[in-house]
């Protein structure tokens, strides 16, 4: 820290108690003032030398037959006033980056300028503010912290202007030409240790872009909104530093409580207000911040009450890399605001579906189908969703993001187990979001074999998966849903599921369920079967010599065998 000496007298200023103080000299004081709390006994002579209001403020009291003047609006207090009586004295007193602001308001506020006296206190403090001071980086960012008390007199004086102007050029030069000490977290040398650099360890340390991101970040959020707009403005520095300078401002000083986040809400919302204003734009194709900082920002923006401005920002941003999230992420928040990010994403996609370059970009990428699977992911962990609110959000999930749909049937089967109350028409709008033609053979044999699925679904799931087992030249075709042969398979499949049900319907008490739930299902999907394809039906029961035509489940053979065909659901 670099500091300077003025005054060659010894120190003669001596306390009386606390709150008073007095010059040591043979001659009386002959003036008494106040600043603030403490009373200085002092002589008019060496006061009047140097300040021009002393000048004016004796005068007056004297007109007024008195020797005490009272001060109540000095800056810097009367720790300022005392170093500027001290020079006045021409005692030895010390300026540094700490006192260096108030005592530069104070004299300024005393008029200690060249026309009360050459070599001035005013004149020796911008030669030192300028030949050193601003040349020091960590001095700088000292200076400028201190500038905050001493408002307006410190922005009326331009220090703030000065040290903004001196922090944001160190940060935009060449990391290369750095020459100062600065502080630095590496993770290399060890969590949360702290490192001094310095010139001679250039040799064998490469200087990181953000050098300057710690030491920044210990500015109040004023100052640092004001040095980051100039940085962010130059065009000159890397988003991707800002960004981690801003994800850095927010742990340093964002409380991790909820108790604290809301009872300091005004503060807190000025910090998310500000770090939301210097985020870069992002962009799907450039991570500058990710999805997870993005949306712990936007669950503090609303629990300190964010302007609505920023929280649609904010979740803009975060729909730009919801591709990025993580289920976590998302089960953090709100249903509702879910809802409106994916909306969100689903608009954005929708407007610029029509740019090819972009469409290479999100196809080449994934995004839509990252997008997808974490939406299916989500409906399938969030206990909390509604029948109507599930629909919905899975609704507004784009086609193209589920080319297939594993997910959602598990999604919809976990839905489904956990409201064990749904009615049939409830699974049927449930079931009705899920293509069972895009389910894998692993999803096909799962989906045909659980009894919580409706029958019709059960019946097109095997329908459609005897479809593939046969290699049938219509099931190459049956991913496109304007294929007119895949309308007509369709169509079969439907038929076949009014065939079951009417069979159902016609058996009535015939059918018994004495073979229990592990025989339930392999008699049904054996009469399933008989009604869609009852010639294969047969011949497979001509070579395993099991009759095929009673409406009876089959006798179980083993209990290996009924164990093969129990029901079984996912989660």
């Amino acid at each position: 820290m670099k500091f300077m000496k003025l005054g060659s007298k010894p120190d003669t200023f001596e306390s009386d108690g606390k709150f008073v103080k007095y010059a040591v000299s043979d001659l009386d004081s002959d003036v008494t003032i106040h600043v603030g709390e403490v009373t200085f006994h002092l002589h008019k002579f060496p006061l009047l030398s140097k300040s021009n209001r002393m000048q004016r403020l004796v005068f007056e009291a004297s007109e007024e037959e008195t020797n005490e003047i009272t001060i109540l609006d000095m800056p810097g207090g009367h720790k300022a006033f005392e170093i500027c009586a001290k020079f006045c004295y021409g005692m030895t007193v010390t300026l540094n980056a700490y006192n260096i602001t108030a005592v530069r308001c104070a004299a300024e506020y005393l008029e200690m300028t060249e026309d009360a006296d050459r070599g001035n206190l005013i004149y020796k403090i911008e030669v030192f503010l300028n030949s050193g001071i601003f040349r020091s980086w960590k001095d700088s960012i000292i200076v400028l912290q201190t500038t905050r008390s001493l408002l307006p007199w410190s922005e009326d004086l331009k220090l703030v202007g000065r040290c903004i102007d001196s922090v944001s050029a160190k940060i935009l030069v060449n990391p290369e030409t750095i020459t100062w000490s600065y502080t630095h977290n590496r993770k290399l040398s060890g969590p949360d240790k702290i490192v001094e650099y310095h010139r001679e360890k250039r040799e064998e340390n490469v200087i990181p872009k953000d050098w300057w991101v710690e030491d920044v970040c210990e500015l109040e959020i004023d100052m640092f909104k004001r040095v980051m707009s100039v940085v962010k403005s130059s065009g000159r520095m890397n988003n991707g530093v800002i960004a981690e300078a801003l994800r850095y401002y927010v742990a340093r000083w964002l409380p991790e409580s909820m108790e604290s986040l809301t009872s300091e809400a005004s503060s807190n919302k000025d910090l998310v207000e500000t770090v939301v204003f210097l985020l870069p734009r992002v962009n799907r194709a450039m991570s500058y911040s990710s999805c997870s900082f993005l949306l712990k920002l936007l669950k503090v923006s609303i629990l300190v009450g964010a302007d609505e401005k920023v929280r649609e920002d904010l979740v803009e941003n975060v729909s730009l890399k919801l591709h990025e999230a993580s289920v976590k992420d998302l089960l953090i928040h709100e249903v509702e605001l879910v809802h409106r990010i994916v909306e969100q994403f689903t608009a954005d996609e929708k407007r610029v579906s029509e740019d090819d370059r972009y469409k290479e970009f999100v196809l080449g990428n994934g995004i839509l189908l990252s997008v997808g699977r974490l939406i299916d992911a989500y409906l399938a962990l969030n206990s909390d969703l509604t029948l109507t609110s599930f629909i919905e959000l899975s609704e507004l999930v784009p086609e193209s993001a589920r080319p297939i749909h594993d997910g959602l049937y598990k999604a919809i089967d976990t839905f489904m187990k956990e409201h064990p109350e749904l009615t049939k028409s409830e699974k049927k709008r449930l079931c009705g979001l899920m293509d069972v033609r895009k389910l894998t053979n692993e999803a096909s044999t799962h989906a045909a074999q659980n009894e919580r699925l409706p029958l019709r679904v059960v019946v097109q799931v095997l329908y459609f998966e005897q479809l593939r087992a046969n290699h049938s030249p219509v099931a190459s075709v049956a991913a496109s849903s304007h294929s007119p042969v895949e309308k007509t398979e369709e169509n079969k499949g439907e038929e076949a599921t009014k065939k079951v049900e009417l069979s159902k319907k016609s058996r009535g008490s015939k059918s018994t369920r004495s073979g229990g739930g592990a025989q339930l299902m392999p008699s049904r999907s054996r009469r399933i079967f008989e009604k869609i394809w009852p010639g294969k039906v047969e011949s497979s029961n001509k070579s395993s010599e099991v009759s095929s035509g009673s409406s009876q489940s089959p006798p179980a053979k083993s209990s290996s065998s009924s164990s093969r065909r129990r029901r079984h659901s996912i989660s």
